[in-house]
């Protein structure tokens, strides 16, 4: 019932929408039950033996009369075919705006086993299926019930005898329909984990063709894309046989009031228990009967797709995001110093081993503090902690002398600007992308920063420019035209902090050059966190702090953690051996030399 709450809650904002469309339904149920009535006033003018000339006079009456209320049926159907679309089709908005917005709060651990396919379907596909209940399953339901009541009371005044005989199916009706919701649920809900499957296959395969070509494996993947339309296909069907029995069976019992019609009907004519004209009226009327009867069977697998659906939504709105504001979060004014203060700080994703252990950091406002070491010892985790991506488990991280989980999230994030070794550049031109980190930005404030971050020049020379498309993550570029655009992104968004992920890793060494002079201005006057794997580029950095399994192992500068010849001094002796030395920072601030 949660998943059937949530619709409704949005479905109370389009109230009128949905009253003009429930009017002009009921407006069709008294048009349907008028119309058997004017054929039984007809078949009694033309059989009354004492009609006179004046017979004619009442059919032309009686079809001039028929065709206004079918010319008003026709203005109440688009009535209720657009105003119950506007309300559907405005509640998928809303639910789709309420699945991203909540996607947005949702922390980075929630997406680290999560397909990007997978999390669309919910955000499309489910919610599409909010539509059918609220354009067509809900005001289908009350309308229907009420031509029932409607059509029960007509028969009851014209033969309770036919009218408690033609019940007879009703109940069997009934229990076919809950019979089959125990089934035909599951079977819908199924279906749609199978789109979703579906949908994040094609989502990975599409974003790495150019792995899949480089390693032919078209084949291959052409035969795991096939297994999951085959698996969408058969989880459908199975959805689709059920409702197949099910809808026969609705007929074949409706049916069974027919037969019983025919024979106890006929009887009563035969016997003068009721006129002929009755009896063609009350054949009418059992077809609204049981129109009702077999339009709510219909609506059933509307129902039950819906309710799968928003059951599916509804699992997603219920997840709760790690990282979320305190009660009294206070927004963090004006623009931060940089003191960064890492106090016993501890920290594992899940249940797993610990990937930071005690880490006592600080970071003093506008110094260049450097993080190496080998792979997988939480270099990037240790900085990304800064932005509250992830909380520490125990020990506390303070910014400015805040605890930065007693700060807003928006507050604290607009302080920072990260520039990552796997830069991502949004499908759009080179000017929106850049403008990004400040939408609000001149063009002066924009061309000083694409020129800080020595991309002007190459900008320049696309096709158009600062108009020019780059493509799906910035696919027409180069991958450093897509740092220096990343860079050029930080500068405009001029936060007092900045961290640098492996932003000068796999690149030439000209372009190398290029990135290092755009990080040097941009560096200057902020704090920044350097994550390097090359250590070379960061012997001038003030402080350069080097972890060993989620331990603090040697803090220091160059000259000193050389002068200790210990894990520093050998990963850097390893390195100068094999040639991996890359280019220095140039030197900043107070850094000592090397």
């Amino acid at each position: 019932m949660r998943s059937l709450q949530a619709v409704l809650r949005h479905v109370k904002r389009y109230r009128l929408a949905l009253v003009l469309t429930m009017v002009s339904m009921i407006g069709l149920v008294g048009i349907q039950l008028l119309a058997p009535w004017l054929v039984r006033s007809m078949v009694n003018t033309v059989t009354n033996p004492e009609a006179g000339p004046e017979a004619l006079a009442t059919v032309a009456r009686l079809a001039l009369f028929t065709l206004l209320i079918y010319v008003l049926r026709a203005v109440m159907r688009f009535v209720r075919s657009y105003a119950a679309h506007v309300a559907g089709w405005h509640v998928v908005a809303d639910v789709r705006d309420e699945v991203y917005r909540h996607l947005q709060r949702l922390s980075l651990r929630f997406y680290e086993d999560k397909q990007t396919g997978q999390l669309m379907s919910r955000t499309v596909n489910d919610s599409n299926l909010l539509e059918h209940l609220v354009a067509h399953a809900i005001p289908d339901v009350l309308v229907n019930v009420l031509l029932l009541v409607g059509v029960t009371a007509v028969l009851l005044t014209m033969s309770w005898q036919l009218a408690l005989l033609s019940m007879i199916p009703i109940p069997l009706i009934v229990l076919a329909m809950r019979g089959f919701s125990r089934y035909v649920r599951p079977a819908f809900r199924r279906r749609q984990v199978e789109l979703g499957e579906l949908n994040a296959a094609l989502n990975d395969n599409i974003s790495g063709i150019r792995e899949i070509k480089a390693f032919t494996r078209e084949g291959p993947e052409a035969e795991r894309i096939w297994d999951r339309i085959v698996r969408h296909r058969d989880s459908l069907l199975r959805a689709l046989r059920l409702m197949a029995v099910f809808h026969p069976s609705v007929e074949f019992f409706a049916a069974l009031g027919t037969i019983v019609l025919i024979y106890f009907g006929g009887k009563l004519v035969l016997e003068g228990g009721i006129a002929i004209a009755d009896l063609v009226a009350y054949f009418l009327y059992l077809e609204l009967l049981y129109q009702p009867v077999r339009a709510l069977s219909s609506v059933w697998e509307n129902i039950q797709e819906a309710f799968a659906g928003a059951e599916r939504i509804a699992e997603l709105l219920e997840q709760e995001p790690d990282v979320d504001e305190r009660p009294g979060a206070v927004e963090l004014t004006g623009r931060a110093h940089g003191d960064i203060q890492f106090r016993d700080v501890s920290f594992r994703y899940s249940a797993g081993d610990w990937v930071l252990q005690n880490v006592n950091l600080s970071i003093d406002p506008g110094s260049v503090v450097a993080l190496v070491g080998p792979t997988g010892v939480g270099k990037s985790t240790l900085a990304l902690l800064i932005p509250r991506f992830y909380d520490v488990c125990t020990g506390s991280l303070t910014l400015d002398g805040h605890d930065i989980r007693d700060l807003t999230l928006r507050s604290l994030r607009g302080q920072i600007s990260l520039v990552l070794q796997e830069v991502f550049l949004f499908h759009g031109t080179v000017r929106e992308n850049i403008l990004f980190g400040r939408p609000d930005a001149t063009e002066s404030e924009l061309l000083e920063a694409a020129h800080i971050a020595n991309a002007h020049a190459f900008i320049e020379e696309l096709p158009e420019g600062y108009e020019t498309k780059i493509g799906e993550r910035g696919v027409k570029l180069s991958g450093g035209q897509r740092q220096r655009l990343a860079i050029a992104r930080a500068v405009l968004r001029d936060a007092p902090i900045l961290i640098l992920d492996e932003a000068t890793s796999a690149v030439d060494t000209e372009t190398e050059l290029l990135i290092q002079q755009a990080l040097e201005r941009l560096m200057v006057g902020r704090t920044t966190v350097v994550i390097a794997h090359r250590l070379s580029t960061v012997r001038n950095a003030d402080k350069i702090v080097v972890l060993q399994d989620g331990r603090i192992a040697e803090q220091g500068t160059h000259r000193e953690l050389m002068a200790e010849g210990g894990l520093y001094s050998h990963l850097n002796q390893v390195q100068t051996q094999t040639g991996l030395e890359g280019l220095p920072v140039p030197q900043h601030g107070h850094a000592a030399g090397s």
